[in-house]
């Protein structure tokens, strides 16, 4: 190995260069480890055969040589030909060209997955705060005259001979009553987490059996664990809850078509949760082949009384986000049609603080 390729194998940067014909030439350790690939079985072929639609950095390649000068784009989506998940990284472009040699590019490409990822954590450990205070102050603002309410149907009914007039006053107090149990549901639990050391796949093999009684024929539910999961501190019922929800949010997202719903868990090191780091953090995934989360609903998803659905609510994702945030952890999702993922992060420990 030469000097300069010693070099360019010790940078944090994926570095690629093509030739005018944009074949691969060379790819350092960084983009070996980005793209999934090893540089002996890449090197000769097109760079299309990199990526799943390479026209977007083709384009920035072909500006970079027509005008002879670096080119650089900010969150270019990128997805790796090898790998399921979409890259969003930062990318320049430089040409060159070393006597006796053919032109060439240089490709510099900063994975800027990871601090987009913290980005959109912090953003939603925000919204379930802000959620939090505004769900808690209208619901008691709600539930006060609700009780007055059926208070006086219960009292007008009492007084009414006319069992005609009583179906009336039934219907006032039933509907009082849904609304105060709707009320309670946008609380959440009235405690803080009462947590136990617990085996997250004997929750997981609950939940699953729950989905399977429910769901349709044509919607399967499979297993996908990592048996060296180690236990979490957690309160069961509250984690229960949540999953439940994301689970039947899955299993609502298939009603029409048909599909596939994965139960995975996996465990992830050195992993960030917002701004906190953990040395060891459980990821608990819902996946499902639906047709994938609007993109309208995706910046406020988690918000309460958003829904996508007719029928539904709003409320599952809020609650389930609300009972996770009370673990330390939290709920991310990452959905295109065809396959929609939601996963909780659950830390084991207190955050590094190294």
């Amino acid at each position: 190995m030469t000097d300069p390729d010693r070099i360019l194998d010790s940078l944090s940067t994926s570095i690629l260069i093509v030739d005018d014909a944009q074949t691969l030439l060379y790819l350092n350790v960084a983009a070996e480890t980005l793209f999934g690939v090893s540089r002996n079985q890449v090197r000769g072929r097109p760079l299309a055969d990199l990526l799943v639609d390479a026209s977007a950095l083709s384009l920035v390649i072909e500006r970079a040589m027509e005008t002879w000068r670096p080119i650089s784009r900010r969150e270019l989506a990128l997805r790796p030909s090898n790998g399921d998940s979409e890259l969003i990284v930062d990318c320049n472009v430089a040409p060159y060209e070393e006597a006796g040699t053919p032109a060439a590019a240089l490709i510099e490409i900063s994975d800027g997955t990871q601090h987009q990822r913290i980005t959109r954590e912090n953003a939603l450990l925000t919204q379930v705060g802000g959620s939090r205070a505004m769900i808690r102050q209208l619901a008691h603002e709600i539930k006060n005259p609700l009780g007055g309410l059926r208070g006086a149907a219960q009292l007008l009914e009492r007084q009414l001979g006319d069992a005609a007039m009583r179906e009336y006053t039934s219907v006032i107090i039933s509907e009082a009553d849904r609304l105060a149990t709707l009320v309670d549901t946008l609380l959440g639990p009235g405690h803080h987490p009462r947590k136990e050391s617990v085996n997250i796949h004997e929750l997981l093999q609950h939940v699953g059996h729950l989905l399977a009684a429910d769901a349709p024929p044509n919607v399967s539910v499979e297993r996908d664990y990592d048996p060296s999961l180690p236990p979490l501190l957690l309160d069961r019922h509250q984690i229960i809850q949540a999953m439940l929800n994301l689970g039947r949010n899955a299993a609502q997202a298939l009603v029409q078509s048909g599909g596939r719903i994965t139960l995975r868990t996996r465990v992830l090191t050195n992993e960030s949760i917002g701004t906190k780091r953990y040395r060891l953090v459980a990821c608990i995934q819902f996946e499902d082949t639906g047709p994938g989360v609007p993109d309208q609903l995706r910046d406020t998803l988690f918000y309460p009384l958003v829904t996508g659905r007719s029928d539904g609510t709003g409320l599952g994702l809020a609650v389930a986000q609300d009972l996770v945030s009370r673990h330390d952890g939290l709920i991310e999702f990452e959905s295109r049609p065809g396959l929609t993922t939601f996963t909780i992060l659950l830390p084991f420990h207190a955050p590094d603080t190294r």
